[in-house]
C-alpha cells in the first residue's frame, strides 16, 4: 500500500494514487504478469474451468449478509486472525478491496491469479488448489475492536463509527487464555467441504496480505460440531454426544433477525445488517473424561449418549424439562448438567447461533495427553448479552467444566453482506 496522494480518512472511492500498488496490479490483471491473466494463461484458464464444473458446489458470495454465517455448515474450518502493520486507515481500506476480489474469485473456483506466469516472479496463486472444485467455500471477515481503539488511543481515526457492542469481552470464570491463541485486529473463517481448499483461501489472503497483515494465530477444524439449517443431522462432538440439537437454524428468519442479525438498534448504519462472531478454542480433557462411567458422562451434558435425547425424553428433539423430578426428589436433569445452564430458558430466552468444530493438535508435549477438543465459533446480535452473559452462568456452574478450558478467544464484528463490485466493510469508509 504505496504510492498515495491522499491518504484521508474515509474516502468514499478509496485513495488516490499516482500508480496501481503492484498488489493490486496482481489482482486485476495490470502490469506484466496482467498480459498473461488477460491472454488467457493457464493458471486463469485452469480457474476458470474448474468454475463451470463447479456449478452447485458455489455458494453465492454477494447478498445482504456475509455468507458462512447461516451458509449450511461446511465439513471444514480454517480460521485466521491477523495483526495489522499499516498505518491509516485508507490503507486498511486497499486491503479489505484486495482481500475481497481475492475472495471472491476463490469462491467461485478460480484462482486468485495466474499460476504459470512469468518464470522469474512469484505465482499469483499459491496453486494447491488447481483442480479442485470450490467444495461450498465460503469467507467471512471480521474486524477486532484493536482497528477502533487500543490503548486509549484511535488508532485509523475509525473510533467514532465503531459497532455499539464492539468492546473486550473481560475475564470470563475458567479462562486460561494464551495470548498467542487469542485477538486480532482482522479475521478470515474459511469453511469448505474440502481442507485443502479452505487452506488455499487463508494462504492466498495472508500471501496478498503480507507486509500489511500478519497472522497472529490460525485453527484448523474438522467435523462440524453442530447444525445451521433443518437439512443437516446433528453431529458429535469429541466426547461422543450430540451437539448443538436445540442450535438456531437459518431458516428461522425471525429467530435470525432476533439474535443474530444486528438491526435498527445498532448506531453504526454501516454496521445494520452485520453479526458479532466469537471464537473460542475449548481444549477437552478427553484421556480423563474417557475413563468416566457413562451415566456420569450423561449427567454432564444432561442427555443420553447414543440418542441425543434429553434425560426427561426418549427422542433428540424431545422438549427439555427442566422441572421433572425423580423418586429422589432432584430433578432429572442435574443443577450442573450444560444443557440446563446453557438453555435459554435460565437464560432470558437468549439463543446463539453455533458453528463450530472439532480439532486435534497433536500432542501435550507437558502432559504426553491428545491437545484436543472444540473449536467454538458463535454468531450473535450483542455478544455481551448473549455468549458473555451465558458463559459467566457456564464457567461457575456447569459440570462440564471439570473437563474442558478455555484456552484462545476472539472477538470480531462481521460486517453486512457484500454488494456486487464492492468490498467488504465498505460502509466504514463513508462519510
Amino acid at each position: 500500500m504505496a504510492d498515495r496522494d491522499d491518504t484521508r480518512t474515509g474516502s468514499t472511492d478509496g485513495p488516490r494514487r499516482r500508480g496501481m500498488t503492484r498488489r493490486r496490479a496482481l489482482l486485476t490483471g495490470g502490469g506484466v504478469l496482467g498480459g498473461l491473466v488477460a491472454a488467457g494463461g493457464a493458471g486463469y484458464a485452469t480457474g476458470q474451468a474448474e468454475a463451470d464444473a463447479g456449478g452447485g458446489d458455489v455458494v453465492p458470495f454477494h447478498g445482504e449478509h456475509q455468507a458462512g454465517i447461516a451458509t449450511p455448515a461446511q465439513d471444514r474450518i480454517v480460521f485466521g486472525a491477523f495483526d495489522l502493520s499499516i498505518e491509516t486507515a485508507a490503507e486498511l481500506e486497499e486491503l479489505l478491496r484486495e482481500w475481497t476480489r481475492a475472495a471472491e474469485l476463490m469462491c467461485a473456483g478460480r484462482p486468485t491469479g495466474t499460476v504459470a506466469g512469468h518464470p522469474e516472479s512469484p505465482p499469483e496463486d499459491t496453486g494447491e488448489a488447481a483442480g479442485l472444485p470450490p467444495a461450498q467455500l465460503t469467507i467471512t471477515f471480521g474486524i477486532g475492536p484493536d482497528v477502533f481503539e487500543r490503548d486509549g488511543k484511535d488508532r485509523f481515526g475509525l473510533r467514532a463509527r465503531r459497532p455499539r457492542a464492539l468492546r473486550p469481552l473481560g475475564d470470563l470464570p475458567g479462562d486460561q487464555l494464551d495470548p498467542d491463541r487469542t485477538g486480532g485486529d482482522l479475521c478470515v473463517q474459511a469453511c469448505s467441504n474440502d481442507p485443502q481448499v479452505a487452506f488455499h483461501a487463508v494462504r492466498n489472503l495472508a500471501r496478498i496480505g503480507s507486509g500489511h497483515a500478519a497472522l497472529r494465530w490460525t485453527q484448523l477444524g474438522f467435523g462440524r460440531t453442530s447444525s445451521t439449517t433443518r437439512s443437516q443431522a446433528t453431529p458429535r462432538n469429541l466426547m461422543g454426544f450430540k451437539d448443538g440439537t436445540n442450535n438456531l437454524r437459518a431458516e428461522d428468519t425471525a429467530g435470525m433477525d432476533r439474535f443474530v442479525w444486528v438491526g435498527r438498534e445498532e448506531p453504526q448504519a454501516w454496521f445494520r445488517g452485520g453479526s458479532y462472531l466469537v471464537a473460542r478454542r475449548i481444549r477437552m480433557f478427553i484421556e480423563t473424561w474417557d475413563r468416566d462411567r457413562l451415566a456420569d458422562q450423561e449427567a454432564v451434558f444432561g442427555r443420553t449418549k447414543v440418542t441425543g435425547a434429553p434425560l426427561t425424553g426418549k427422542d433428540e428433539f424431545d422438549a427439555v424439562d427442566l422441572d421433572i423430578k425423580g423418586s429422589d426428589g432432584i430433578t432429572v436433569i442435574p443443577p450442573d448438567a450444560h444443557i440446563r445452564l446453557a438453555s435459554p430458558a435460565v437464560n432470558d430466552g437468549q439463543h446463539l447461533l453455533r458453528r463450530g468444530y472439532s480439532y486435534t493438535d497433536g500432542i501435550d508435549t507437558r502432559t504426553g495427553q491428545l491437545d484436543a477438543g472444540l473449536f467454538f465459533v458463535a454468531f450473535q446480535q450483542d455478544p455481551h448479552r448473549q455468549f458473555v452473559a451465558i458463559q459467566r452462568k457456564l464457567g461457575v456452574g456447569d459440570a462440564l467444566m471439570e473437563y474442558i478450558q478455555h484456552t484462545g478467544s476472539g472477538l470480531f464484528a462481521v460486517p453486512p453482506g457484500i454488494r456486487p463490485g464492492g468490498f467488504v466493510g465498505e460502509g466504514l469508509f463513508r462519510r
